[in-house]
């Protein structure tokens, strides 16, 4: 799930479920739990055989509600809004806000799942699916939740825009060492999505993103460049450096290390003393010296 959210609280690349895929989820799992109850009303019957109808009664209602809504409650309270069904079709419930359901809102779907669907043979939910614009049934409009789809086709992914041209190259000395993949991913799902974001919504989440970016790197960006103008050119330069060093590992390919001439047995690679993992080396910038390069994160315009 992606951490960017508008402010409209809609989670940037997921789709709500539609009826089609939901209905199918909803097929799976009463047929997993349908089956079950029927091995536990035979496990019932020959276990109590020697008891009053009452208590056979109270045992097979006792079942129904443990089996048929109990278990569906705590399935997708254990697994964060992931049933069987679900997890085979690529969705999951999630709250409005793109968080993880809790036990409140999985109580609040099973309780209404035995009206709109159970009781109704799934007319209500249908119906109710069908009106609203994010597919939710009525359960799903009561517990504050929605379910939507995990898996996006991998035709449908959109590329990073490239920088403007005069950006390329821009942050060839930027050490980008210490930025996590988490933001990294909320940069490129931003540059995907931003067209179709407000423009003040767009404009405030490119300069929070920007923010997190300089904070993290120590250069901020030159002057007079906008907040996704920046994000574009310094995406850019990590792809690069990930495209140079995958080049470089194929060229090189599986080799043997060199010996250090007149020490037997001893290769280059081991008689280079080793730097501790603590220290951070800052970035060398070809034809540049260390006073400006290393200071403000960028390299010498030419």
């Amino acid at each position: 799930m992606s951490g960017v959210v508008t402010g409209d609280a809609v989670v940037l690349g997921l789709q709500p479920a539609r009826l089609p895929s939901r209905a199918l989820a909803v097929l799976i799992d009463l047929a997993v739990v349908w089956i079950v109850y029927l091995l536990v009303l035979l496990g019932l019957a020959l276990a109590t055989a020697s008891l009053d109808e009452a208590a056979t009664t109270a045992l097979s209602i006792a079942s129904f509600l443990l089996v048929l809504v109990g278990a569906p409650i705590a399935v997708e309270t254990l697994t964060h809004g992931r049933s069987l069904g679900k997890l085979a079709c690529g969705l999951r419930v999630v709250r409005d806000d793109g968080g993880p359901i809790r036990f409140r809102h999985a109580l609040v779907r099973g309780a209404m799942g035995v009206v709109e669907i159970l009781m109704t043979f799934g007319v209500v939910a249908c119906i109710a699916s069908l009106v609203s614009e994010r597919g939710r049934r009525l359960g799903d409009v009561f517990a504050g939740t929605l379910v939507v789809r995990e898996r996006v086709p991998a035709a449908r992914a959109l590329a990073v825009p490239p920088p403007p041209p005069w950006l390329v190259g821009r942050f060839a000395g930027l050490d980008l060492s210490a930025v996590p993949e988490r933001l990294w991913l909320e940069i490129r799902q931003y540059l995907t999505r931003a067209r179709e974001l407000d423009p003040f919504v767009g404009r405030r989440l490119a300069e929070r993103l920007a923010d997190e970016l300089v904070a993290l790197t120590g250069a901020p960006p030159p002057p007079g460049v906008p907040a996704d103008a920046y994000l574009a050119g310094v995406v850019a330069e990590r792809q690069a450096r990930d495209s140079r060093r995958a080049l470089s590992a194929v060229a090189e390919g599986p080799g043997v290390a060199p010996v250090v001439p007149g020490v037997a047995g001893v290769s280059s690679a081991s008689a280079v003393p080793a730097v501790p993992a603590s220290v951070v080396l800052p970035p060398e910038v070809p034809g540049g010296g260390e006073g400006g390069a290393r200071a403000t994160g960028f390299a010498p315009p030419a």
